[in-house]
Parts: C-alpha cells; sequence; structure tokens
C-alpha cells in the first residue's frame, strides 16, 4: 500500500433527498469542529450512511424513502488545491472549478447514478476522489486499523516518506515492465523452439523447390507447347507452302500481281500507290514466311524434357495441395519460416539484454528497499512515542503501541541485502503492523486480538492527532469516537479533536457533553412525526441552544439549573482550554 497524501478540504454543503427517513434536508458546514448531537434514534447514523453513499459506498434500494423514487444526497467541497484531483477528474473527463461537487442518485429500483461536478462518473472515481476528500471513521469504518495492510501508509506518511517510496515505485513499476517484457520473449522463444523441427523441415522442403513467382503459368504454358511440337511443325510447314514454297504460293502471286500493277501504273500514274501496296504486301508475306520457318526450326522434339516439366508441374500441384496455398503464398512462407527462424536468435539477444537489465534494477530496487526500511525503523521509534504520550492523554496510561517491521524471504524475491533474497511489495519490502499492549506486564499483541472498539477509536484518534502534524489530513468524519469513555478521558478526546480541528475540518458525532461543548459549531438531529410520516431533521443551534444541548447531554431531558451551569463552564473551559 502506498504513501497517501490526502487533501486540505471542506465540507461546505451536504444535501440529502428522500433518504431512508430524511425527506429532504440541506446542511451548511463551517471550518473547525462541528459536533452533531441528537438522541438515540434520531437519525444520527443516517447523516454518516448518507454522506458514505456520496463517497462512494455500495448502495440498495432499501436506502430509498418509502413511497420515493429516488434518493438524492449531494455534497459541495471546497479542496484547497487541485493538483491531486486535477489527474483524476481530467482523465474521467469532468470540468473542474474552485468547487467538488460530489452527487449519488439511487433509485427504488436499486440503480445507482453517480456525477462529480454534474458529469457523469463510475463508482470507482467518484470513490477514488471522495476517499482524497474526506476520511470518514463510523462506528465501524475506523476498524481499518485491525488491518495491518493499512499500517505501512500510516507510518510512511508520518515519516513524510512519500518521495522515497515513489522513487522506489518508478524502479518497482520498471522492473514488473521488464519481467513482464521477458516473460513475452521467452514465451515466443519456446513457441519458435517447440516447433523448430518442423519450420526447419519446410524451409528444407521450400528451398529445395526453389519456387518463383508466376512459375505454374510458365510451367503449363511450355508443357503445351511441348506437347504441340508435331502439330506446332505441321502447321508451320503448311502456312510456308501457302506462302512462299510452291509455284503458287502468295508470295510467287504477289510477285507476278507487282509485274501487271508496274506496268499498269506506266500508263496510268494513279495506281502508283496501289504499286507501292502489293510491294509492302510482298515483303510482308516474304518476312512471315522466313519467320514461321525460323520458328518451326526451334521446334524441340524432346519427350525427356516434357516429362521433366509434368514432373515439376505435378511436384507443384503436390506442394500447393499439401499446403493449401499457392506458388506465391508459399513463397511469402518461407521468407516468414526465415524471419522467425532468425527471430530466435534475436530472442536469445533480447533474453539476455533484459536479464541484465532487470539484475540491475533489482540492485536499484534493493537500494531503495534498503533506504526505506532504514527511515521506517527510525520513524517507527518516533511514532511509538508519540502514540505513547496520546494514549496517555486519551486514558489509555499503560499504553504502549509497537511498530513491527518484518520481511520475507524468497529464493526468487527481486529484494537482495546481504546476500539474501526478499518479496518486494508494492512500498517496498517491509512488512509493517501496529502491536498495542493496554495494560502493565501484557506484550504487544495485533490491534485485532487485543484492542476494544473505545480502544480502537482512540488509537486512531491518536494516529490522526500524530500524523496532523506531518501530513496533510482531508476532512475528519468521526461516528461515536467516545463509545466506552467518560469524565477526564471524555474531556481528553474532546481536547484532541479540537485541536485537530485547528488545522482541519472536524465533524463528530458525541453523546458526551464534554466533548459537545468543544463545538465550533453544534447541530442537533431530531426526529419528529408530520403527517403520519416520521423525518429526521437536522438544526443549527445558536449560544444558548448549544448551551442546553450540552446540558441534556449532562442530565437528559430533566435539564436542571445546575446542569445549565455545568454546561456553561465546561464551554468556557473548551475555549480557554481548547486550541493549545
Amino acid at each position: 500500500m502506498s504513501s497517501k497524501l490526502y487533501l486540505l478540504t471542506m465540507l461546505t454543503n451536504l444535501y440529502i433527498k428522500n433518504f431512508a427517513l430524511i425527506e429532504e434536508l440541506s446542511i451548511e458546514f463551517s471550518k473547525g469542529l462541528t459536533i452533531i448531537t441528537g438522541e438515540t434514534g434520531a437519525g444520527k447514523s443516517i447523516l454518516i450512511g448518507a454522506l458514505n453513499q456520496v463517497l462512494g459506498m455500495r448502495a440498495n434500494s432499501d436506502l430509498v424513502r418509502s413511497g420515493s423514487s429516488k434518493a438524492i444526497i449531494e455534497a459541495v467541497m471546497v479542496p484547497e488545491n487541485l493538483h491531486r484531483l486535477s489527474p483524476i477528474l481530467e482523465e474521467a473527463e469532468i470540468d473542474q472549478g474552485q468547487e467538488i461537487l460530489l452527487r449519488r442518485e439511487i433509485s427504488a429500483k436499486g440503480q445507482s447514478r453517480c456525477f462529480i461536478n454534474d458529469s457523469p462518473c463510475t463508482l470507482q472515481v467518484l470513490k477514488h476522489v471522495g476517499d482524497l476528500l474526506i476520511d470518514l471513521h463510523g462506528q465501524h469504518e475506523h476498524q481499518f486499523l485491525l488491518h495491518p495492510e493499512t499500517h505501512v501508509s500510516m507510518l510512511d506518511e508520518f515519516g513524510q516518506l512519500a518521495e522515497r517510496v515513489e522513487s522506489y515505485q518508478k524502479v518497482y513499476a520498471h522492473l514488473r515492465q521488464r519481467r513482464k517484457e521477458l516473460e513475452r520473449v521467452v514465451a515466443d522463444t519456446d513457441r519458435i523452439q517447440e516447433k523448430r523441427d518442423l519450420l526447419e523441415y519446410q524451409l528444407k522442403e521450400l528451398e529445395s523447390l526453389d519456387l518463383k513467382k508466376g512459375e505454374s503459368i510458365e510451367l503449363e504454358e511450355e508443357i503445351r507447347l511441348h506437347e504441340n511440337s508435331e502439330t506446332r511443325f505441321s502447321l508451320c510447314a503448311i502456312i510456308n507452302e501457302q506462302l512462299y514454297d510452291t509455284e503458287r504460293s502468295a508470295f510467287v502471286q504477289l510477285s507476278e500481281a507487282v509485274q501487271q500493277l508496274g506496268s499498269l501504273a506506266a500508263i496510268d500514274k494513279s495506281f502508283h500507290p496501289h504499286l507501292e501496296d502489293a510491294e509492302s504486301a510482298k515483303s510482308v508475306v516474304e518476312e512471315l514466311s522466313r519467320t514461321v520457318r525460323s520458328y518451326s526450326e526451334r521446334i524441340e522434339f524432346n519427350p525427356e524434357h516434357l516429362e521433366v516439366l509434368r514432373e515439376r508441374q505435378m511436384q507443384l500441384q503436390r506442394v500447393t495441395k499439401k499446403y493449401g496455398k499457392t506458388i506465391e503464398e508459399l513463397i511469402d512462407l518461407e521468407e516468414n519460416i526465415i524471419s522467425e527462424l532468425s527471430l530466435e536468435n534475436n530472442l536469445c539477444e533480447r533474453n539476455e539484454q533484459i536479464r541484465k537489465e532487470i539484475a540491475s534494477l533489482e540492485t536499484e530496487l534493493s537500494e531503495h528497499a534498503a533506504e526505506i526500511s532504514s527511515e521506517r525503523l527510525k520513524t517507527a521509534e518516533l511514532l511509538e512515542k508519540s502514540i505513547v504520550g496520546e494514549l496517555r492523554k486519551l486514558g489509555i496510561p499503560h499504553g504502549v503501541l509497537s511498530v513491527g517491521i518484518g520481511q520475507d524471504l524468497s529464493e526468487n524475491g527481486d529484494i537482495s541485502i546481504e546476500e539474501k533474497r526478499y518479496t518486494a511489495y508494492d512500498n517496498g519490502y517491509d512488512r509493517i503492523e501496529f502491536l498495542l499492549s493496554t495494560n502493565i506486564g501484557e506484550s504487544p499483541k495485533p490491534l485485532a486480538k487485543i484492542a476494544s472498539g473505545g480502544e480502537i477509536s482512540r488509537v486512531m484518534l491518536a494516529m490522526k492527532s500524530i500524523l496532523a502534524e506531518n501530513t496533510q489530513l482531508p476532512i475528519l468524519v468521526f461516528d461515536e469516537i467516545d463509545t466506552g469513555i467518560s469524565g477526564r478521558v471524555a474531556d481528553a478526546v474532546g481536547r484532541s479533536l479540537r485541536n485537530l480541528s485547528r488545522t482541519h475540518q472536524i465533524i463528530s458525532i458525541t453523546h458526551l457533553a464534554q466533548i459537545a461543548a468543544m463545538a465550533d459549531s453544534h447541530l442537533s438531529v431530531e426526529k419528529t412525526v408530520e403527517n403520519e410520516r416520521t423525518l429526521t431533521k437536522v438544526r443549527p443551534l445558536d449560544g444558548a441552544e448549544h448551551i442546553e444541548a450540552v446540558a441534556n447531554l449532562i442530565s437528559g431531558k430533566q435539564r436542571s439549573e445546575s446542569s445549565l451551569r455545568a454546561a456553561e463552564e465546561l464551554i468556557e473551559h473548551a475555549k480557554t482550554t481548547g486550541k493549545d
């Protein structure tokens, strides 16, 4: 899991329509710490559910308010900058502005549509953008800390190792690309080698035939001439007799005609042109006779050669039938076989070249991995100390966080350190896991095995508090982070949230007065019945109402003057001790 840098963002408005018990409401949010309170069952979790939907959580038709055709959730956010979002939005062909509007529509038929800045997008794109803008920790979402695969990114964020990890990832991506290319080269080489015998046999056969383009037509013509040698010779003899070789041949008769035309032309000069035509005809006949005589002299009577020609014709017919190709296609096949066989040599050279590149990349990758691992060890010590301090503030006085860093040996691993090979991951070769002990004498164990829900929430809050000093966090939303705490610990959690809100917008649902008193703005979730329909509404509280709401958390509905005074004291205490 790569290190993830969030955007500093502010949620300005959340619009919800026909979602669960909410008919329609629009909630304005402010900077700092926004506290949401309300009686159990009033619908606070519905707000978190709606926010989850607009951030890309899987939807179902049960979320649509009864009797409505679809539910609509919109969230308007203002990022401090868009440089991290721009590539995602550009790739999805989404227009960009100063605000980011996320919109989710869920139909009663179970269909879902997603929009960003009024442009349709996939659920995956909506979730990708939402993940960069809001970090939501509901009653179950904060359980992500129980998954070790998330721990490496948190450690890297604390140690500001993003650039180092990014450099590693570039080399790792290049290495994987070269490995894929090597696989293709090996596959091509194997493919050629598997049929090399066949290719060599075919090449030998085709080369022995010495095929020539147009040979079939030429061969057929030559056979026809040899098969008709006697006929051709006889025809030539007849033609010669008719043209030249007999007493009444065309040449003799034309010669006599020329003499007669000469006499006529001597009398009538108009016949001179006709005399010339006759002389030309005589010359043509004489030339034609010579041509036929020369042709007949070249006629071969060679049965042996004819047999050779026929055998060649049969040979070509057999090979074209065998391969199912014409002579021209067989010539192309021969050239392709030569190219493919020569390709094997090129592939062998390419194989060797790629292996050298891989070896070089493995060395470079190993150097990056070793540097990152060394920095993580240093970072882990600082994080452990910092988290322990925060845990004590948050009511886990004996809490000990240990960052376990290990590697996986592998004979074929891409990472080589001190003559040992290790498995490479996309963020280094370390496996990171946070281990926790909350009691004296207990060795740290995986969070999933030791921490209660309330402890996990506080570990998460401690982590976020520490990370906020070194990293850019998104909007932080906490749903009932106060589970299992009270008194001084609740006050510490409230102050921690308030301190976080100095640089980040924090939204938190709580049941504890100590935490609610820390609010910069206070929203009350209320359930009402109108026209025999149950509705959930959200109302911003002014100063006096804020005091009353905190007092209600102290004493319940039986609010007294003492609870109001206690609420005022808590709020005043928050003003003087918060954000210190």
